[in-house]
């Protein structure tokens, strides 16, 4: 079946980073968004009230399944066309506030799904979750350099993007997990190439892309374009690193 011209796209965690410029392009090309914030005044600050009438906002938390289902419904009463988890954990030191932010998350997508299906409510949409490099299961795809770093500070969340990778690749749903390479601030930068890795969740790398940092803005951007907006078959069902 083909996919509407314009798309009705679900957010979490889009009211910063990676999230928040991923969902910035969806609007500008166009599309429906529907975002579920625990604090609905951080995306209310960036698109005031009638800015923005492709955007609803939905008040709630990614693990409560009431306001999962309804951000995961069309206003003409289909499931959404993609799903964007950008959730993840605050750092406190060398661990994080919720250990078990994106399994969880995970598991409460994927059962509302099952929900909105039982109740005769129809769609396939294309889930998009974002993880981290650094955990490869078939080769080490970061810097040798930043090994000790990801050992020492990102070991816990790491460990949690791993289960919910496994709980997206194995539901049978249409998915793509987004490991970008270490984070940073600052604006899109379209003379920095972007450098794409792809791994098949089973079999292993079919190409690699090892790199130390990539800004928010740019891996959000690149999302958007080669995930969302105009999806590329190559990555359906895969593993995607981006780095510079």
């Amino acid at each position: 079946m083909m996919m509407p011209t314009t798309k009705t796209v679900a957010f979490f965690g889009a009211s910063t980073g990676v999230g928040l410029a991923a969902l910035k392009h969806t609007l500008a090309a166009g599309h429906k968004c529907i975002a579920l914030c625990r604090d609905p005044s951080k995306l209310t600050a960036i698109f005031p009230s009638g800015s923005q009438p492709n955007l609803k906002i939905i008040e709630g938390n990614a693990h409560n399944i009431l306001p999962v289902l309804q951000c995961l419904q069309t206003d003409d009463g289909r499931i959404v066309d993609v799903i964007v988890s950008t959730i993840g954990a605050k750092p406190t030191g060398f661990s994080v506030d919720d250990p078990d932010v994106c399994k969880k998350g995970a598991a409460t997508i994927l059962d509302a799904l099952d929900q909105l299906r039982s109740s005769g409510i129809h769609g396939k949409p294309h889930i998009i979750a974002t993880s981290t490099a650094g955990f490869s299961r078939f080769v080490r795809d970061v810097p040798l350099a930043m090994v000790p770093v990801y050992y020492l500070f990102v070991s816990v969340p790491g460990a949690d993007k791993v289960v919910m990778e496994d709980r997206f690749s194995q539901s049978g749903e249409s998915f793509t997990i987004f490991r970008a390479s270490h984070l940073v601030d600052g604006e899109s930068n379209n003379k920095i190439p972007i450098r794409v890795g792809i791994e098949d969740p089973k079999t292993g790398p079919e190409c690699m892309a090892i790199g130390y940092t990539i800004s928010r803005e740019d891996a959000g951007r690149w999302l958007a374009e080669n995930l969302v907006l105009k999806p590329n078959p190559k990555y359906m069902n895969k593993n995607v690193t981006v780095t510079y």
